[in-house]
């Protein structure tokens, strides 16, 4: 079976845009990585996108008529993870040499507010404010900082981390670097966690450019290689967001599931990975989110972030373009953008973000109602 390369990366920068629609969006990305890759649309064998304000092949008029299989992909915050894990394997099956992963959305302002009987769930647990997730996340962060002696101190800096970075990316929502005194002092939404230590719904798309091994070496392209990728759901047990009771009997997260069989494909571990790209939806999920990727142990965290390790110069710099916090949260974008980094990162390309001597890259996104998608590139 062909290995799995990724030749080309585009995307629409993320944040507010009212002169464009997600389509718009979604549309440049493409294009942008058609460019990067050198190739026209018309290469192009097969795509598999998402978004959540209809279909995204809604593109190809735009794009152009030619037949393409276009298979439309909806899987939550792990859509785009899921888009790049179908195109993965279409094209390791041997059956296909060159594709496109992609995803766009246009969320308008506020926070998510799913509807519970679409989730399968009373009207009681949206009538509770569960179905808003900020509280969930408020709750479930809360109760691990407790058995896991984290501090707010802690959350205050992942945002200043993220912030921070995200100055050098040019594609990231908000550019400007926040102190950690503010962070910590603004408005409370759902305790610990301040109005800087959440994500926003935002807008955004990104396309990557797939190729099988021979094709990439055809075009001189083959500096990217997919080296492991799985999506896995919540098993019995785990405490995820959307689930309307915590277990005695706690079961392991779809992140340590996801993880292992990423990890397993590659033939890595954690200490080979240079860069990590994970999920923060807010602070808490990023400092969660070290753990259940297997980077550290529960509790660590706290020497981590106090000593810098994950800042960019550090032991394991994370979410090197400002992550969810900075850039904003496009559902069907996000994941990808992970993906699109970590690929800036090993073609070394990041300017003042760029983690010196980036040759494995790792990112993991996670959604409702407790999935998680996983993709590990290198050279």
């Amino acid at each position: 079976m062909s290995d799995v390369y990724i030749i080309g990366a585009g995307i629409h920068p993320f944040g507010r845009h009212d002169d464009k629609t997600a389509l718009d969006q979604g549309v440049f990305a493409v294009r942008e990585a058609l460019k990067d890759a050198g190739l026209d649309w018309t290469d192009i064998q097969f795509a598999f996108g998402g978004t959540s304000g209809g279909n995204s092949d809604a593109m190809l008029p735009h794009l152009g008529l030619t037949g393409v299989q276009f298979i439309n992909v909806a899987n939550g915050c792990a859509t785009g993870g899921s888009a790049l894990l179908s195109g993965y394997w279409a094209i390791k099956s041997g059956e296909f040499d060159l594709g496109v992963a992609l995803g766009f959305d246009k969320h308008p302002r506020g926070a998510f507010n799913a509807d519970p009987k679409s989730w399968g769930l009373p009207d009681w647990y949206g009538q509770t404010g569960m179905m808003l997730t900020t509280q969930f996340f408020g709750m479930k962060i809360r109760r691990y900082m407790d058995l896991f002696g984290i501090s707010e101190k802690s959350l205050g800096l992942v945002a200043e981390k993220s912030f921070q970075n995200a100055v050098h990316a040019p594609h990231a929502w908000r550019r400007q670097p926040v102190p950690l005194d503010t962070i910590l002092q603004a408005e409370p939404i759902n305790d610990p966690l301040t109005k800087y230590m959440f994500c926003s719904p935002s807008e955004g798309g990104v396309a990557l450019i797939l190729a099988s091994e021979r094709k990439a070496k055809e075009l001189g392209r083959a500096q990217v290689r997919i080296r492991g990728a799985a999506v896995r759901t919540r098993p019995a047990g785990s405490f995820e967001v959307f689930s309307p009771s915590l277990d005695i009997e706690r079961g392991k997260a779809p992140t340590e599931l996801a993880a292992k069989a990423a990890f397993e494909m590659a033939g890595l571990g954690p200490d080979d990975i240079d860069v990590a790209q994970l999920q923060d939806t807010e602070s808490g999920a990023e400092i969660m989110h070290m753990a259940e990727n297997g980077f550290c142990k529960d509790g660590e965290q706290e020497q981590w972030l106090a000593e810098g390790r994950t800042k960019i110069g550090g032991k394991l710099p994370v979410n090197t373009d400002g992550g969810c916090i900075a850039c904003g949260e496009p559902v069907a974008a996000s994941g990808l953008r992970q993906v699109f980094e970590n690929v800036v990162q090993i073609r070394g390309q990041g300017g003042a973000r760029q983690v010196d001597g980036a040759r494995v890259a790792y990112s993991q996104v996670y959604g409702a109602p407790g999935l998680s998608a996983v993709c590990i590139v290198g050279q």
